[in-house]
């Protein structure tokens, strides 16, 4: 399978893609309304893509005691087929474990139509980078690879520059998300794409949810074979962009029309250190992120597209002082939340009779 050129050029001009939550019910079981509502709330704001089946659609949707993997991917792709967009929009789903359950998500996501599938690399200590790459290409036999580095606070692993420089020689890798929240390693996976053959091939997407802003303006540039090569980071793959996600999709063209420009006022660096503070309640950053889903359900719970902030894992709860952090940026970046379009985006949505 390949990506079509459409999508490809897509995914290099920089594409907004939030990571989709899970919407269950207090019992912990699917609630179907809210997970289709959220697609066409997504599709509604602005977004170049969804990322469905990935750590803020909780990872424990695989257990056989939710068994709810093909079931969300196949509701997100449903509403995307309804909405019959006229835009180019990537369809990924998240794909993970050992080898075989890889092939076997990547499979799944092949035969619902999806574009890419985000590999993860979480959990899997015990594979070796060579063994890592040799996955890679199993999946990447099937679907498209938007390759995943992880943060190791949330079951990551630190990589080598050279797994980055074999990782980018691999054909049908067509973008990385770089998560880990750490410079020196986003900078190892730079370095590594811009040195490769495959460089123009290859988009570049921030996961660093510490650091967003910052990087939809990164650009690195190095000598390669006796000539100046360079890489942006285009865009973004971001689970802080499943909530706020209008204002969110706004501020990013206003990023891309500024890179274009080569103008970039000094409003930015102030607008960046607002994002990684609301993150930072969002992500529960002071607990080591135990919170995070639980605080991006809280968001979507206040704005009405959600009926609470539940997990399918008991200790997936909001942490202490979360809650009223929650509420101080709410109260410090009123310009960053986007509940007037949401509010909006639901009374359209209970004046329109829906088939479930």
């Amino acid at each position: 399978m390949a990506l079509t050129d459409e999508l490809k050029q897509h995914l290099h001009d920089g594409a907004f893609i939030p990571a989709h939550p899970l919407a269950i019910t207090q019992d912990k079981q699917l609630d179907e309304e809210a997970q289709r509502r959220l697609t066409r709330y997504y599709i509604e704001a602005g977004v170049g893509g969804v990322a469905v089946g990935v750590h803020t659609t909780q990872f424990e949707i695989r257990d056989p005691q939710f068994n709810l993997y093909e079931t969300v991917l196949k509701l997100a792709m449903e509403e995307i087929e309804k909405a019959k967009i006229d835009r180019p929009f990537l369809k990924i789903a998240g794909a993970c474990g050992k080898t075989e359950q890889a092939i076997e998500e990547a499979n799944t996501a092949k035969n619902l139509g999806y574009d890419m599938v985000l590999l993860s690399n979480g959990g899997l200590n015990e594979y070796s980078e060579n063994e890592l790459i040799e996955r890679t290409m199993s999946v990447s036999d099937i679907i498209p690879v938007f390759g995943f580095y992880l943060q190791p606070a949330v079951g990551g692993r630190v990589f080598s520059y050279d797994f980055w420089e074999q990782f980018a020689a691999i054909d049908n890798v067509f973008g990385i998300k770089m998560a880990p929240f750490d410079r020196y390693l986003t900078l190892d996976v730079i370095r590594a794409v811009n040195a490769s053959p495959r460089r123009d091939e290859i988009a570049l997407y921030t996961g660093n949810d510490d650091n967003i802003v910052t990087d939809l303006f990164t650009e690195y540039e190095a000598e390669v074979n006796g000539q100046k090569a360079s890489k942006q980071i285009v865009g973004g793959l971001l689970g802080h962009w499943s909530v706020w996600t209008h204002k969110a999709v706004e501020l990013f063209e206003q990023i891309k029309e500024a890179r274009a420009n080569e103008q970039i006022d000094k409003k930015w660096f102030f607008i960046a250190q607002q994002v990684t503070d609301a993150n930072a309640a969002f992500f529960d950053s002071k607990h080591d992120f135990k919170g995070s889903i639980a605080g991006i359900n809280e968001v979507l719970r206040r704005q009405g597209l959600m009926k609470g902030n539940w997990c399918l894992m008991d200790h997936e709860v909001l942490s202490d002082g979360q809650l009223e952090e929650i509420d101080r940026v709410y109260a410090a970046y009123p310009e960053l939340n986007d509940d007037s379009f949401v509010k909006e985006f639901l009374e359209k949505e209970s004046a329109v009779p829906r088939l479930s």
